[in-house]
């Protein structure tokens, strides 16, 4: 038998098996590495392609308007986030020589190219996707606002859309990624689809991906769509923007460079991934984050830190001019099972998802134990375990005084309370005094310089307070302890200090300092029972005017993060919504304390006399 390889020839032998295909062959099948298309760009029936004939457009401004107008008007039914976003863009509408503009043109152009675009999944009455009213006021606002000083640039650079599942919110992102890749004349527009796994990124991805394969007016302005890109090539061979997409591990490379982000269902995306993608938008002059999300179980996910901002801003907490978001859900009190109701948190019920597959859903979840928590978190947009907010800000509003002033009570009583919090963390004073059958608080804020920045990642308004002097920067990466006590003793100097109370957390050198010098010191330790009285104090104070601040930001924003615990005897204890929140509510801890000071003294003064006669 002849040997198949020679022993001294010095070639390697080769295993049986088809030949090699010729670089012919690859081109002609598409499978060249490195440009190979999609089977369907080179099957011979391809479905049928969208390339509809010009029709009339219509007039998404007159929709948009509309769609406002039934929101206030309660024609709508809408949760309280709509509102108060609806209402947003009524304010902003009326603004007058500010940095932005609004342009009819910027917000009718997006909803013309999104309509030419091709359904790709499921079953539709058209070929191409009609807007409803929701998206196109969502995409209004997104592409009407731009600079005033170069229309070119969009004013948002942050969007935050959260609403139940089966909402379209991945058809609508993976069109708007399109447009921003082929209209918004951005130099070299490079699109990631970013999220931790690879099936995950790949959802929008493969969505833009179909509609550029069903759309020859797409491609014949040279949108292509590859295996693992869709390429911008104008000229047919020079790519000048790409849509990839990039899971976490992926995301750690060098050398990104994206104009738009996509995070697609942000409430599973971690602060690892949108720090590495965020931070290489830097050079972008006109970049875009999207994060379409239904709700979910991680408080501390990138979605809900999101959410949490969106929040502040649309109750005018903080401000943020470039961060736009609308948030459909279901208000504190409506009952889940309820159909009336779904459409707060599906603003499309009807159309997707449909009411049968809403009906069937709720009905499993109350017959199927442990459904209840998916349905009323995948469709009713209602974060599991998220707290609702305790005080009503609106309420809270009504309370601020921005003309009181700390000197204004010199020598008059005074109760202190404090919170010291974590040793590299926020800390807080509150100085309380009784006025007009009012209580009225001042807070002091502490930081240390060194963990200014570090905190900023989570909550940039810190440098905002820094710099109105709502904060005191204290030197160090530590609480300045001897600068706290400080101000205390100074305080005591000013005002007739009954009681100094601070929580017994981190507190025992402080307090123990100022008992010794003969100051009203005390600890508490947080509990149902030495926090209720106080918490049911405030309350009340607070929602019936009862109550006095100075205006106070950061204050404000902690009274915003305040949850609160009610046990089956009515007892409460406020918190914060998770352990691990950034979002702190030290300086309410230090007005409980303070209150539960004067309520001590309050105990302890008799509110009747007995007059004795004979």
């Amino acid at each position: 038998m002849e040997s198949t390889t020679s022993s001294n020839s010095g070639e390697i032998p080769k295993k049986p098996g088809r030949p090699r295909l010729s670089k012919a062959e690859k081109d002609r099948r598409g499978t060249t590495a490195g440009t190979r298309l999609d089977p369907s760009e080179k099957a011979p029936a391809r479905p049928p392609e969208a390339d509809p004939t010009p029709v009339a457009l219509r007039d998404y401004l007159a929709v948009a308007n509309a769609y406002r107008a039934a929101v206030t008007a309660g024609l709508i039914p809408a949760c309280k986030w709509v509102r108060l976003a609806v209402a947003r863009q009524e304010r902003d509408l009326a603004r007058q020589d500010w940095a932005y503009i609004w342009s009819d043109a910027g917000a009718a152009a997006v909803c013309a190219f999104v309509e030419r675009l091709p359904h790709v999944e499921g079953r539709w009455s058209t070929a191409t996707i009609r807007l409803e009213p929701a998206q196109i006021f969502l995409l209004t606002c997104l592409f009407g606002w731009r600079h005033r000083a170069d229309p070119a640039r969009r004013r948002f650079t942050t969007l935050y859309w959260e609403l139940g599942r089966k909402g379209a919110k991945s058809t609508l992102m993976a069109a708007i990624a399109l447009y921003h890749l082929l209209e918004e004349d951005e130099p070299g527009p490079a699109v990631i689809c970013g999220a931790t796994t690879g099936s995950q990124a790949r959802i929008v991805f493969g969505i833009a991906q179909q509609m550029a394969h069903r759309s020859a007016w797409l491609r014949r302005q040279g949108i292509r769509p590859f295996v693992n890109s869709i390429c911008l090539m104008p000229d047919g061979a020079t790519t000048i923007g790409t849509m990839k997409p990039i899971n976490s591990r992926a995301s750690t490379q060098d050398g990104l460079n994206p104009s738009l982000i996509v995070l697609d269902e942000g409430h599973a995306q971690t602060f690892e991934l949108y720090d590495v993608l965020k931070s290489a938008q830097g050079a972008r002059a006109n970049p875009l984050l999207l994060c379409p999300t239904t709700a979910g179980y991680d408080q501390l996910s990138i979605g809900y830190a999101l959410r949490t901002t969106l929040c502040k801003i649309l109750e005018g907490v903080v401000e943020a001019e470039h961060v736009l978001g609308l948030i459909y859900t279901l208000d504190e009190g409506d009952d889940w099972r309820e159909e009336r109701h779904w459409i707060k948190a599906n603003p499309m019920l009807g159309i997707t998802p449909s009411l049968e597959y809403m009906q069937r859903y709720c009905l499993d979840a109350q017959q199927t134990p442990g459904l209840e928590a998916e349905f009323r978190v995948k469709c009713c947009s209602q974060w599991a375990n998220a707290g609702s907010t305790w005080l009503s800000m609106a309420h809270w509003d009504a309370c601020a005084d921005p003309a009181l002033r700390l000197e204004q009570f010199l020598g008059m009583p005074c109760w202190i309370g404090g919170d010291l919090a974590q040793h590299d963390d926020l800390a807080a004073v509150a100085y309380l005094f009784e006025r007009d059958e009012r209580l009225i608080v001042f807070v002091q804020n502490y930081l240390p310089a060194g963990v200014v920045a570090e905190r900023a990642r989570a909550v940039p308004e810190y440098r905002i307070w820094k710099e109105r002097g709502e904060l005191v920067i204290t030197e160090g990466t530590m609480i300045d302890h001897p600068r706290i006590e400080a101000d205390i003793r100074a305080a005591c100097a000013r005002f007739q200090v009954k009681d100094i109370c601070f929580d017994q957390f981190g507190s025992v050198q402080l307090v123990g300092s100022l008992f010794n010098a003969g100051y009203p010191a005390r600890q508490e330790p947080k509990t149902t029972k030495t926090a209720t009285a106080p918490a049911r104090a405030l309350e009340a104070r607070v929602k019936h005017g009862g109550f006095r601040h100075d205006g106070n930001t950061c204050l404000k924003w902690q009274a915003s993060n305040a949850t609160v615990r009610r046990g089956i005897n009515d007892s409460l204890l406020p918190q914060k919504e998770s352990p691990h929140s950034p979002n702190k509510i030290d300086a309410i801890d230090a007005i409980l304390w303070a209150i539960g000071g004067w309520l001590r003294a309050q105990a302890a003064t008799p509110q009747y006399a007995i007059t004795v006669i004979g």
